[in-house]
Parts: C-alpha cells; structure tokens; sequence
C-alpha cells in the first residue's frame, strides 16, 4: 500500500501519512479534544488504554475512539479491526 504526505484539511499546517483511499485527513493536534472523554466500560478502558504514540500514528485509531464516544459502543467487527491494527502497529507492520 502506498502511503504519501498529505496536510490536514482542518488546519493547513500538519503533514499527516494517508493512503489514497482516505478522503478527509485530520492530524493528531485538530482531534486532541475529541478523543478527551470519559469512559466507563472496563472492556473499553482497557481496549482504549494504548501508548499515546499510537494515536498520534493510527487516523483510524482515532477514528474508532471517538466513534466509541459518540455513540457509546462498537460493533464486534470494529473492536476486532482496532485490535488488528494495534497488533500491527507493535509489530512495526503498520
């Protein structure tokens, strides 16, 4: 898969690494205060409980975050693809 540099649409100032297929790029600094919440599942806390760092690397970790904030749950098939891409992104695949 190829990955480029691409500024975020909501600032103009961060580079942020995409693929072609997404669409609407937002670095770390514009959805810091979204991912800022409470929450109260121990499962979730413990799923979400991941080095920052990760994050700050994964648009789709965030993505599922502040899904997971919003509506207050996930669907299986989201908590299977949030695990697979923590996994790789320990393993240095990601």
């Amino acid at each position: 898969m190829v990955k480029y540099k691409q500024k975020c649409d909501r600032c103009k100032e961060n580079y942020v690494l995409v693929t072609r297929k997404q669409r609407f790029v937002l670095c770390y600094d514009c959805q810091k205060e979204e991912l800022k919440g409470e929450i109260k599942d121990p499962k979730m806390k413990k799923l979400f409980d991941i080095p920052e760092d990760f994050y700050k690397k994964s648009l789709f970790l965030r993505n599922i975050k502040i899904s997971y904030l919003k509506f207050g749950s996930l669907s299986e098939k989201q908590i299977e693809a949030f695990k697979k891409t923590v996994k790789k992104i320990k393993e240095g695949k990601y």
